[in-house]
């Protein structure tokens, strides 16, 4: 394996822990909201106190690149995630739950940074939606396991088993805290983590100068281009839509239609990121044979469908409608982003952390649902995501990469130029 197709592997592991310690949250939440005795409202600060982390620290991570080494950064992000992770599991308070969730989002934030333009550079500008799409396979299958591994030892521990793993979360969470066992298998991953990291040997993959964070010249240049905003806002409302989803609709199916949260909503959300997951190996497949943009148009079309019966329509139809939204959801994140950097000539350094910012949609909109819910019912309040969705369909008709993916038809009328030439 050369050492651009191991960072490449490097980064899909990177996304995979990311996932794992990020995508729980929805699950949670109805465990949270009994443990604390929360209301909607404050429970919607869970996933904000992490989100916000990204628009604190993306930018910032940024620049430390220019400091420290990629290895470095990645090396804090994963020290970030264990010791606020250890510190909830030790000290199991709300108000610590919302600080340990901004720190591992600090952490997140700045993995996220480094690994982005990493992606790009050393897979390859054409590959870039392609390898996009493959790192969303490996995020999406690490969401779709956390929710089972969640299920599973809330209905194991504290109840007579006697193996060893299960031996040990005994000893280390109450019988009515168990969720809390999450948490040492966090600190437990990060820790791993970090090992990893500093057994791996970087390959020397220098970024380019337009793949440099500047917060001066360039990032001035970018905020005055329409375009960036446009893109920015189509982060935040895509990860917003999925967080939106992913946070609330174990909620919603314990409150509308009287399902166990540990088991029936935690496989609803398992089968949410699981179908993320079969759809981002679709997606690989339909960016080979078409525009990202008509790729993109088609999954949002199919995902605002699916998500309406699921919100109206009976608790079989929530059931398949809300998880099977995850599937048109997959390839949304990796053809935005490739869209955004593949439609600016320069900075993509600068761009990236710009867009990694707008991941604070993650913050925003399940806080909105969440206050919202107060007002007009959790209902009522989810139709939010209608409004996130179509904003994200707007995209496909007004985007104008300058770079578009690579499919089987360019790479045919390359290879018949370059024989033509020959």
């Amino acid at each position: 394996m050369n050492q651009n197709k191991l960072i490449v592997f490097f980064v899909f592991v990177v996304f995979f822990v990311i996932s794992f310690l990020t995508n729980i949250l929805g699950p949670l939440i109805p465990d949270i909201v009994v443990s604390y005795n929360l209301s909607n409202s404050l429970a919607g600060f869970l996933p904000f106190s992490f989100f916000i982390a990204y628009a604190v620290m993306s930018l910032p991570a940024g620049l430390l690149i220019e400091k420290y080494s990629q290895k470095k950064i990645i090396i804090a992000g994963f020290l970030s995630a264990l010791v606020a992770s250890l510190s909830f599991a030790l000290l199991s308070t709300f108000q610590v739950a919302l600080a340990s969730l901004f720190v591992i989002g600090l952490g997140m934030a700045m993995l996220q940074v480094v690994i982005n333009p990493l992606l790009r550079e050393a897979g390859g500008e054409s590959n870039f939606a392609f390898n996009s799409i493959l790192a969303q396979l490996f995020f999406g299958s690490a969401s779709f396991l956390s929710p089972l591994l969640y299920s599973y030892l809330v209905n194991h521990i504290h109840t007579g088993d006697n193996n060893v793993i299960i031996s040990l979360f005994n000893g280390l969470v109450e019988k009515n805290t168990r969720w809390i066992s999450l948490y040492w298998v966090f600190t437990a991953v990060s820790l791993l983590m970090v090992i990893v990291t500093l057994v791996v040997k970087f390959p020397r993959v220098k970024l380019k100068e337009e793949d440099r964070v500047d917060m001066g010249k360039s990032f001035t240049e970018l905020i005055r281009d329409k375009y960036v905003l446009l893109f920015f806002i189509g982060i935040f409302c895509y990860v917003g839509t999925e967080q939106g989803i992913a946070n609330w609709t174990s909620k919603f199916l314990e409150v509308y239609h009287a399902q166990d949260p540990s088991t029936t909503g935690a496989r609803a959300i398992s089968y949410f990121w699981g179908l993320m997951t079969i759809g981002c190996l679709a997606g690989l497949l339909f960016l080979k044979l078409f525009d990202s943009k008509k790729v993109l148009m088609v999954s949002t079309t199919c995902a605002l469908f699916s998500f309406g019966i699921g919100l109206f329509g009976n608790v079989d139809q929530a059931l398949i409608f809300f998880p099977l939204s995850g599937l048109f959801l997959s390839v949304m994140w990796g053809i935005i982003f490739s869209l955004a950097l593949n439609s600016v000539p320069r900075h993509h350094g600068t761009f990236s952390g710009i867009l990694c910012t707008a991941i604070a949609g993650g913050a925003v909109v399940p806080l909105v649902i969440g206050a919202l819910s107060e007002v007009v019912g959790l209902r009522g309040a989810m139709t939010v995501i209608f409004l996130t969705l179509g904003y994200v369909l707007s995209v496909s008709l007004w985007a104008r990469p300058l770079i578009r993916n690579a499919t089987i038809k360019t790479w045919k009328k390359r290879r018949s130029a370059n024989s033509v030439e020959g």
